[in-house]
């Protein structure tokens, strides 16, 4: 198995740091109360790359708090991906919860020592970390942890509504595997509210919102009660478990693939599996959604479908709520795969599409096509699109690739671009022409008699 992209720039100097958060931390569960707390010392602590805030709240009133880590926080800068960590979807998997807490401090210490990899990971990467999307959950949990020394399987898992909110996104996979029949379209999918066919619970309408006002590229759900890296398509045609490759197949085992190889168990071959029996033995840490079980009305799915954001969901410990002596062993073994994952973000293309005049042009869409070695191209059924500025990222797996750029109103382009192993993203940029400037040119020509 091929070690993945980013991987060598990471390992030296996290290796080195073994000893953050230091002997003195007190490895704990923290209340949202406290979890509120950790963001605001970051953010004290390193003000020019911080900045809190929430984009909504849950059916009890709590505030989805979320910290941004970036060079220019609050702000977009043209070119630069944006990147999102989520945990504690399911109320009582606290595990991610308490990985992101520690990872938020450990981002602004790295960046305040000068650790090179870190401060190019911030100053080319906008990156928001969300440690619960089910605060609601997590108190439901936790009050049963804290009285009985464990929690049951589902206590706290949905919110306070008792609905599983990874099963409350609308579901996207019917109509793209219809659409895929029909040659419908195969990005930014959108489904009426009369045909969802479930009502949407607050903590889903806060997060659909903040997926379309951030220009996100990869992400990350973190879940626990099992050890893998899950990725799209994560239902299938029929329903029933079998694989179910989406178009971007290969770069998504390239995502996973770029966790689970870190990870200090994930891809172990030798590990017991989380139930002792081989039914869920991954090979290489990784499964296909569906293969795996189909889950209709995912967030991971959901993202791939209705925005540009890649995203696959982490399972990262058979235990779900863990007691809090056993949170260092975890942070020790998921704490490279976090890093390395982030990085995953600068793989691919990425450029700007303008006109003319050098105006960023908004919308447009990146049709890719990659070549074999014969020459023989094979469209990606999956299109992206460029951002209010021009700029757009299109993660791909290492290859060549033909790309076409279109928008409304101008003459297509197309270019061959490639994508290294071990590298970033090859800048891939366009300019096009207004429709309206090519009927001038060729009238001109026309006029002076070369048609």
């Amino acid at each position: 198995m091929k070690i993945l992209v980013l991987l060598a720039v990471f390992l030296p100097i996290f290796a080195e740091d073994s000893e953050f958060p230091g002997s003195d931390y007190v490895w704990q569960h923290h209340n949202h109360e406290e979890l509120k707390a950790i963001l605001d010392d970051t953010a004290k602590k390193c003000p020019e790359i911080t900045r809190v805030y929430s984009p909504g709240k849950s059916v009890q009133g709590r505030e989805l708090w979320t910290i941004e880590i970036s060079d220019l926080p609050g702000k977009h800068e043209i070119g630069e991906p944006e990147f999102k960590y989520i945990g504690n979807m399911h109320g009582n998997e606290v595990v991610g919860r308490e990985m992101l807490l520690v990872l938020i401090p450990y981002l602004c210490e790295q960046w305040q020592k000068g650790n090179e990899d870190i401060v190019s990971l911030i100053e080319n990467t906008r990156i928001h970390i969300m440690p619960t999307m089910n605060p609601d959950g997590y108190a439901i949990g936790r009050k049963q942890f804290d009285k009985e020394g464990s929690n049951e399987w589902v206590t706290g898992r949905a919110n306070a509504n008792d609905v599983d909110l990874n099963r409350n996104f609308p579901d996207l996979d019917q109509l793209i595997f219809n659409f895929s029949r029909h040659h419908g379209p195969n990005n930014h999918i959108h489904m009426a509210l009369s045909h969802i066919g479930h009502e949407l619970e607050p903590e889903t309408i806060v997060v659909m919102k903040w997926f379309m006002q951030y220009t996100f590229v990869l992400s990350a759900n973190i879940h626990g009660g099992d050890l893998v890296a899950n990725y799209p398509y994560d239902s299938s045609v029929d329903g029933k478990a079998h694989y179910q490759k989406c178009p971007d197949d290969e770069t998504f085992q390239e995502l996973a693939l770029a966790y689970s190889t870190v990870h200090g168990e994930m891809s172990d071959p030798d590990r017991p599996t989380c139930d002792n029996t081989e039914q869920d033995k991954f090979e290489d840490g990784i499964t296909n959604g569906a293969d795996w079980y189909p889950v209709p009305g995912g967030m991971q799915d959901y993202n791939y479908l209705a925005t540009n954001c890649f995203e696959v969901t982490l399972e990262i410990g058979c235990e779900k709520f863990p007691p809090a002596d056993k949170l260092e062993g975890f942070w020790q073994d998921n704490k490279l795969s976090l890093l390395n994952f982030m990085a995953m973000v600068h793989i691919g293309i990425k450029g700007m599409v303008t006109d003319e005049k050098g105006n960023g042009i908004y919308d447009a869409v990146i049709k890719v096509a990659k070549l074999s070695e014969d020459g023989k191209q094979h469209y990606i059924n999956h299109d992206v699109t460029t951002a209010e500025d021009g700029d757009y990222w299109r993660l791909l797996a290492p290859g060549k690739y033909l790309v076409r750029v279109e928008a409304s109103g101008f003459i297509s382009a197309e270019d061959l671009c490639e994508v290294s192993e071990y590298s970033t993203a090859t800048i891939c940029n366009f300019t096009l022409t207004s429709e309206e400037t090519s009927n001038w040119i060729q009238a001109l020509l026309e006029d002076k008699g070369y048609y």
